[in-house]
């Protein structure tokens, strides 16, 4: 594995693959992003869930590895409707036959790459699965655009009941909450390509950056400023040297 943290594009759809080597800053908190993945950590399998609020991984050593499934996919791949993942870390064998877990965790034991390994369980997984809800993938990338509820509603021809339900068993949570999620994911985006913190709210559809400064609050329990020292320090510095409106220091 390479030091550090390190991503790219899985073989399957809109999945990504993940390792980390070397000791897991406690500062270095996981932000909600509306994906599920499949974790090898500690000589594990388990499955993250879903998060509604930021996730501190602990300050172990060691690397670990994963993959990332994209808002919605995950549940039809693992069997189990997202909500009841949430905001959970679940070993596999709680959810997959034992002695099938066991098969696995020796199997990525001994690979010399395990995001490889995990990357071959899933496709497998997926062949025997069958695709996601190609509803529930509209519904994510209308949110992802986006598109208000109401109209995303429309967009798929569901109801606000209808849609609810189906998002709970999918994202693990309500369609408003997964429009926030993204939404801040968009804004923090923008932010570490270099727009400041008032323009990224802007752009990612928050009244003003006060609105994205509170929703930073509310959904990680962390600030703008704070959570891009600990993760992007350069990015970090140039907003704090860019002018701003008032309002500004609440994301500090």
């Amino acid at each position: 594995m390479a030091h550090g943290y390190t991503e790219w594009a899985a073989r399957l759809d809109g999945a990504t693959l993940w390792t980390w080597s070397g000791p897991r800053d406690p500062a270095r908190l996981v932000l909600p992003d509306g994906c599920m993945d499949l974790l090898w950590l500690d000589g594990r399998l388990t499955v993250a869930g879903p998060d509604t609020r930021a996730f501190a991984p602990g300050p172990a050593g060691g690397g670990c590895a994963g993959i990332r499934f994209a808002p919605g996919t995950a549940p039809a791949l693992l069997g189990v409707p997202a909500q009841e993942l949430r905001d959970r870390r679940v070993a596999l064998d709680a959810l997959w036959p034992g002695a099938e877990v066991r098969v696995l965790t020796e199997r990525i034991g001994a690979a010399h790459d395990p995001a490889a390994a995990l990357e071959g369980i899933a496709l497998l997984r997926a062949a025997r699965s069958g695709p996601p809800d190609p509803l529930t993938a509209e519904v994510a990338a209308q949110l992802r655009r986006g598109r208000s509820v109401a109209a995303t509603a429309r967009a798929v021809g569901l109801g606000a009941r209808q849609l609810h339900r189906r998002s709970l068993a999918a994202f693990g949570y309500g369609p408003k909450t997964l429009a926030r999620i993204l939404r801040l994911q968009r804004a923090l985006a923008l932010v570490r390509a270099g727009r400041s913190y008032a323009e990224a709210a802007y752009a990612a559809g928050c009244a003003d950056q006060a609105h994205l400064a509170r929703e930073m609050r509310d959904l990680t329990g962390t600030t703008l400023g704070g959570h891009l020292a600990a993760t992007d320090y350069g990015v970090a510095a140039a907003n704090s040297e860019t002018a701003q409106p008032s309002g500004s220091r609440t994301t500090a």
